[in-house]
């Protein structure tokens, strides 16, 4: 399987995108900020957390991320006079010291090569008192639609481990983010669980997203054969729960971390 594609908003919509945004919500709600602060969106994607940000009454809110496409697409959702966006790497924030209220992570550390020199960055453009909180999925029992598939596609071809994100995220969990965030000199650190539920009409809901190469799943499933893509859906078909009406009731998890700068 080639390089993991987080590019295009619409196939990242389909997929995750539309579970991040409740979530998103949820955790805005968790930072409680008061209205006319400074925030700073890293790895800002389409701009689901940059929207929730906004509702807060913010003087600005700055989204940050390597991708074009998903820069464009934040621009789209989210653009306004209290929004700007910007190119860059969680590792080296194109942003002065001390510069910000809020920095805020949704979804994109696990991604980051080196966490730690995001978390130092997080730190060093966090205004002091300020708060700094991130949250990712919980790949490892907590992303039902995920561990389903992972688990259905381990059964047909035992390769597919390599490639799940429950294996090769272990940042994933409260214990590690904690300890990401002391490290980095934040004070006052807590975590928590964000849970959302997850519904997809039918079978053709849920299967259809995998189809568009966006994430490690998405990547695997374009790398089988005709024959071998088959045999997975329909094994995934075979064992989701669904309903009388054809649909599927999964949740989704996600670990959240907060702490101010001293």
């Amino acid at each position: 399987m080639g390089h993991e594609v987080w590019a295009v908003g619409d196939a990242y919509e389909a997929y995750v995108g539309r579970w991040s945004r409740p979530v998103a919500r949820e955790f805005v709600g968790w930072l409680a900020v008061d209205a006319g602060r400074t925030w700073l969106d890293v790895g800002c994607g389409p701009g689901a957390l940059t929207a929730a940000a906004l509702g807060t009454a913010p003087a600005r809110v700055t989204g940050v991320d390597r991708s074009p496409g998903f820069l464009a697409d934040a621009r789209f959702r989210a653009g306004g006079p209290r929004t700007g966006f910007a190119a860059g790497d969680a590792r080296a924030l194109p942003v002065p010291d001390g510069r910000f209220d809020v920095v805020v992570s949704g979804l994109c550390l696990n991604f980051v090569p080196e966490p730690r020199l995001a978390a130092a960055e997080f730190a060093r453009v966090t205004a002091s008192g300020g708060i700094a909180a991130a949250y990712v999925w919980d790949y490892g029992d907590g992303m039902a639609m995920m561990r389903h598939f992972w688990e259905a596609a381990a059964a047909l071809d035992p390769g597919a481990v390599a490639f799940d994100e429950g294996r090769r995220f272990p940042l994933c969990a409260p214990g590690p983010l904690a300890e990401l965030w002391s490290g980095a000199g934040f004070a006052a650190v807590t975590t928590r669980a964000i849970e959302v539920p997850t519904v997809f009409t039918g079978f053709a809901d849920f299967w259809q997203p995998f189809l568009g190469g966006q994430g490690a799943a998405p990547g695997y499933v374009a790398s089988l054969t005709e024959q071998q893509r088959t045999a997975l859906r329909e094994r995934l078909r075979s064992r989701l729960p669904a309903g009388p009406d054809g649909s599927i009731r999964l949740t989704a998890r996600a670990w959240a971390v907060r702490g101010t700068l001293p």
